[in-house]
């Protein structure tokens, strides 16, 4: 099987090489080999390598900044994954894509299903949405798999600047009004090679292609994870100048930002894991094996 993987030195793209490389020859590129918010470069890409399946973790992930460089989140959230659609589609390839919590408004009381309705309130949402509709209107077969709140013991993540604040700072406020599932890169891969695994085995026919919710178990706030990061890094020597209790809790609208948040970004997995016959481990078991890497 032969795999074309974007965004190889993204949180997503770093674990999912090492991740695939049971199932086949993974071809894995960067945006210096492919300028994703270029189509015709991505044909080209596509044409040259002939896969069998596309994985595009690469994406515009710059949330606020997306909301003045709109063009360019557009072109690489929401045109690209098109292109790739038409070209595997083409090819008779799979396409594996992922999208985000941000394509909801963060209104609904519950967990979000697959079928309820999106409604993007930032420019990197909307463009994200628009990113799975041109892949399901291009004719190729498709995973979409929407994640959340991702971390990894590679590349720059929340986890990281906490970790990074603690050692600086006497306090901190985090903001504790927001709801989600802290997904660690290397889950988001492991399901993915789960499941691709399963697709190679079984083939096309009847494979249950489409849009699924991945994410950790449980739930939390960005308040909550701030405090447990910390803990794990004063119970392994880390030396910060702040305790869990030194970080206040504040509110969305104490710490204004140009891109909206949804307040509640939790997802519901039952689909894919009935689907898949997976088990999602809670989100503090993905952490503390970050953690472990780089404390």
């Amino acid at each position: 099987m032969k795999i074309l993987l974007t965004g190889k030195n993204g949180q997503v793209g770093f674990e999912l090489q090492r991740a695939l490389a049971p199932l086949g020859e993974v071809v894995a590129v960067d945006q210096h080999e492919c300028d994703l918010s270029n189509p015709d470069a991505i044909r080209q890409l596509v044409a040259k390598v002939a896969p069998q399946v596309i994985i595009n973790p690469a994406a515009y992930t710059a949330v606020d900044k997306a909301e003045s460089e709109q063009q360019l989140a557009q072109a690489i959230n929401g045109t690209a994954p098109g292109v790739f659609g038409e070209e595997a589609a083409r090819l008779g390839a799979l396409v594996i894509h992922y999208s985000t919590d941000y394509v909801f408004d963060g209104c609904a009381s519950g967990a979000y299903l697959e079928s309820d309705t999106p409604n993007p309130q930032s420019v990197y949402g909307k463009t994200k949405l628009a990113g799975e509709k041109a892949l399901q209107a291009s004719g190729a077969d498709h995973l979409i798999f929407r994640t959340s709140w991702v971390f990894g013991a590679h590349g720059a993540n929340f986890a990281k600047t906490m970790l990074r604040l603690a050692a600086e700072r006497e306090g901190l406020k985090i903001v504790a009004d927001q709801f989600g599932a802290p997904t660690s890169a290397a889950l988001l891969a492991d399901v993915t090679a789960q499941v691709l695994g399963q697709y190679k085995r079984q083939g096309r026919t009847g494979f249950p292609f489409g849009l699924y919710h991945l994410v950790a178990g449980g739930c939390t706030t960005w308040h909550e994870y701030a405090q447990t990061v910390v803990r794990a890094a004063l119970a392994a020597g880390k030396p910060l100048k702040l305790t869990a209790d030194d970080i206040v809790p504040i509110t969305t609208a104490d710490y204004p930002l140009p891109a909206p948040r949804p307040a509640n970004s939790r997802l519901d997995t039952q689909r894919l894991r009935e689907t898949f016959g997976l088990e999602l481990p809670a989100w503090q078991s993905g952490l503390g094996h970050v953690l472990q890497q780089i404390l």
